[in-house]
């Protein structure tokens, strides 16, 4: 198969969805051509420049930096159409309405080049009947291409050929949706809705149906439907807001109008509150009010009884909370079954109506169950699939209870489950998942790309991959490596909770680097994320209780140890980085030879929330980098360089991103963005390799660094007073942030002098240690141990 080269890609359609795919493009470095219709009034690009204003005030952010809208151009139907031929992948991404797709695609065909794909983002419409409105000539290059909202965050992507297109291009893009753009790629049928929506609309009106059934309130729904069974925390009302009430709405038309025949069609319809909330232009977060509403700062709930709104927070039965913390699934549907709790009633119904369901239409909607279950986790957050729940469960005694069910009318549905479901003992094996179209296991796809993800997501029942060979383990880390990858470069995985940073852990870094230069070509620190929350704060808390505090100052002279190990190891230190770095954490990341960071990386030296200041020489690494910053510039000014990383860690700012991540000084120009997090150690073993080829020599330790001194400690100290009286931060914010300005600027010296790096590590280290001290930096370390939360005193 010849590569897919997409070098310019045109969106259609400057709407919610098509200007935020048109941003992840342009994150991706790939330049977009953002399409709309002409504004009818002042400057004709006037809709594309709206939509893009309004992506920066976006949240979550659309762009991953700044700078990223100028990889966007403006263009409009009437003006720019020639533009297209200049375009490799051309995205559609207007309104949910066949006839104005079909309108627009005889526009635009003819200026698409006959080697170019043209792909819609429709949720829900038939692909093959958007097919038949293009040219014969570009039928094989069209296909459907469903991205979920947010795209830059939501990682699913529901890839939908029609029955003419190109299986090698299909091939070809998801590949590059894979790797560029960091999606995971579900292959959907051309039914309404796909998989994803299908499902997940579905269930969402299962939920209504029995919160009317059952008369609970919305809150309280909610508070059954979210994380604690492993749902996200909008759970399913605040997810409708979320959403768009008039969204989810359409996309319940679009069911009703196109599945006559389904055997849940009756329930096809939004129910007369929700077409009410829609009426009175009630839609949602958008409009500030829908099924939430928050007046001042209390959130109110709309309560059917009362036709009116009342305060949120019914919560969980005790009893009910108690069954669904049973860990055994088996067990936990059992007892769910078993009770008479309208609550657990409740929890039932929903599951049984969702297996159900899934079990019926696998056949029509998803190649096989583990599509189905990834685009569940993908594309609505929840942590395991249906099919996956189901077997976990116990398959054989769900199946039987779902059958009693359907006999004795409870179900929404008396559609009998398929045969196939009582001839098996679940839908995952190692030897793939079942499709019931086939009626035979499928193992995953054979792309090459998936060879790049070496540890990918998966799906109850599947066989782990490899972990490879133990060189050496302790505690706090383990040293392994994959022979059949790169029997040279070892991989450092911390093994603490949250990858937290102890004593164990720093002992078993240092152990891992000494035996890298021994034995090993290369070392690659990798894990699940997070890649660490910083230091092991319980660890310190225990030290301060005891006064150990000469025992304190040992271990963050150890800390400083490692991380020079890690920046002066005479082999390369790869640091394969995603979600948070933080504190601790991120001076790891920032001494490594080299980082490889997913797009998605949270990267920040947040000390000061617990009124300390980075002492695993964090503050000497920003010093050194202010002179080398300085030494490159006309004027040589180092405290121009300083006064912003003062800010930096004074606010305890955390990158929103891989790339904020390296303009805030953690990372380097030169390090690696990989937008898909499951090709983080494919990547970072071979970056190591290439390192390692090529003759890798570590830094020196620094010497003669030229520090900003009693001036540039004075000149924060006066951002600091003038903060101080504005209110906008405590006495100890003070205390705390000068001393951070103290180390930065390499302690009280004169201005301009020059030191060496051990200088530095002895003014952050004993800062750090007098602030343990302080009675009120040891009240934030509790506060945050016992909240998860920064005190503010």
């Amino acid at each position: 198969m010849s590569k897919l080269v997409i070098r310019k890609v045109a969106v259609l359609g400057a709407g919610v969805m098509g200007a935020q795919i048109a941003a992840h493009c342009a994150n991706a470095d790939v330049p977009v051509v953002l399409f709309d219709l002409p504004a009818r009034e002042g400057k004709p690009n006037g809709v594309v420049d709206k939509a893009l204003a309004g992506l920066k005030k976006l949240q979550p952010e659309p762009f991953c930096g700044k700078d990223r809208v100028a990889y966007v151009d403006a263009a409009n139907y009437d003006q720019h159409l020639a533009q297209l031929a200049e375009c490799d992948l051309i995205i559609e991404a207007i309104a949910e309405k066949m006839e104005w797709k079909l309108d627009l695609y005889a526009k635009v065909a003819p200026h698409i080049r006959p080697d170019a794909i043209f792909a819609s983002n429709t949720s829900g419409l038939s692909i093959n009947s958007l097919s038949e409105g293009m040219p014969a000539e570009l039928r094989s290059r069209f296909c459907g291409v469903h991205f979920f909202n947010p795209p830059r965050y939501m990682a699913l992507v529901e890839l939908i050929p029609t029955a003419t297109t190109d299986a090698a291009m299909l091939d070809g893009l998801e590949t590059w949706l894979t790797t560029k753009l960091g999606k995971s790629i579900v292959r959907a049928k051309d039914t309404p809705n796909f998989v994803a929506n299908r499902v997940g609309v579905f269930s969402m009106l299962a939920v209504m149906h029995h919160t009317a059934r059952m008369g609970l309130g919305f809150d309280e729904v909610d508070a059954l439907t979210g994380p604690r069974i492993g749902r996200p925390k909008s759970a399913t009302y605040r997810t409708a807001d979320v959403v768009g009430l008039d969204t989810l709405a359409h996309v319940i038309h679009t069911m009703q109008a196109t599945l006559p025949d389904d055997p849940w069609h009756g329930y096809y319809a939004a129910p007369a509150w929700l077409s009410g909330l829609i009426d009175k232009g009630a839609l949602g977060q958008k409009t500030r009010a829908g099924i939430f509403r928050k007046e001042g700062k209390q959130i109110v709930v709309l309560d059917l009884a009362k036709q009116d709104y009342r305060p949120s927070g019914a919560e969980v039965a005790p009893e009910v909370a108690d069954i669904l913390k049973q860990r055994d699934p088996v067990e936990k549907f059992a007892r769910l079954r078993a009770s008479e709790h309208p609550q657990a009633r409740f929890l039932w119904a929903i599951f049984r109506d969702v297996f159900h369901y899934c079990a019926v239409h696998l056949a029509d909607i998803a190649d096989n169950a583990r599509d189905v279950d990834f685009a569940m986790r993908w594309g609505f957050g929840w942590s395991q699939g249906p099919f996956e729940t189901w077997q976990a469960a116990g398959w054989q005694a769900i199946a039987e209870a779902i059958r009693d069910d359907i006999a004795a009318g409870e179900a929404m549905s008396d559609a009998p489950l398929p045969a196939w479901v009582f001839a098996r003992a679940g839908v995952h094996e190692a030897a793939g998942s079942y499709s019931a179209s086939a009626d035979a296991l499928q193992p995953r796809s054979d792309l090459a790309v998936y060879r790049r993800q070496l540890y990918p997501e998966q799906v109850l029942g599947e066989t782990p991959p490899d972990r490879g060979e133990t060189l050496w383990e302790n505690e706090g880390v383990h040293l392994w490596r994959r022979a059949d990858l790169d029997a040279g470069i070892g991989v450092l995985s911390i093994t603490s909770k949250m990858h937290a940073i102890g004593s164990e852990v720093l002992d078993g870094v240092l152990e891992a680097v000494a035996r890298a230069e021994r034995d090993l070509d290369g070392l690659v620190i990798w894990h699940e994320p997070p890649f660490a929350v910083g230091a092991n704060l319980m660890q310190v808390t225990e030290a301060i209780k005891a006064g150990q505090f000469d025992l304190l100052e040992r271990t963050v002279a150890k800390f400083q140890q490692t991380s020079m190990a890690l920046r002066h190891a005479m082999v390369p230190t790869v640091a394969a980085v995603q979600g948070m770095a933080l504190g601790g954490g991120c001076e790891f990341v920032m001494h490594a030879a080299h980082r490889v960071m997913a797009l998605e990386s949270y990267v920040g030296l947040v000390e000061a929330g617990v009124g300390l200041i980075p002492a695993g020489a964090g503050c000497k690494h920003f010093a050194v980098q202010a002179d080398a910053l300085a030494r490159r510039s006309a004027g040589g000014d180092v405290f121009a360089y300083v006064q912003n990383m003062f800010q930096t860690v004074a606010m305890a700012t955390v990158a929103k991103g891989a790339r904020e991540a390296i303009q805030l000084g953690f990372a380097r120009s030169s390090d690696d963005i990989v937008f898909n997090p499951n090709e983080l150690l494919h990547v970072a073993l071979h970056r190591a390799r290439a390192m390692a080829e090529a003759g890798y020599q570590p830094p020196q330790v620094e010497r003669g660094i030229r520090v900003a001194g009693r001036d540039g400690i004075a000149t924060c100290e006066m951002m600091l007073v003038n903060m101080h009286g504005g209110g906008f931060i405590s006495d100890h914010d003070y205390t705390v942030a000068k001393a951070a300005a103290t180390a930065l600027c390499g302690g009280e010296v004169s201005t301009g002098s020059r030191v060496d790096a051990q200088w530095i590590l002895d003014v952050e280290r004993a800062l750090f240690v007098e602030l343990l001290k302080n009675e009120k930096t040891q009240q934030r370390i509790v506060h945050m141990l016992e909240t998860g939360k920064p005190l503010r005193n």
